[in-house]
């Protein structure tokens, strides 16, 4: 599935949810998952911004 254009993500919720953790948490291990948890989904935090930036427009 790497490279695949019809990649499938989690639902923009879970994704804002693991963004919360990361961002807003003040628990470092919540802080650490959050992180853990995009990078297992998208590869790179890199790529879940981006994934972010293009469905959100609109």
């Amino acid at each position: 599935m790497q490279g695949s254009p019809n990649a499938q993500y989690p639902p923009l919720p879970l994704i804002q949810t693991w963004i919360w953790m990361m961002t807003q948490s003040g628990d470092s291990d919540i802080q650490q998952k959050g992180q853990n948890n995009l990078i297992a989904s998208f590869g790179s935090l890199a790529k879940a911004n981006e994934y972010l930036v293009n469905h959100n427009q609109g």
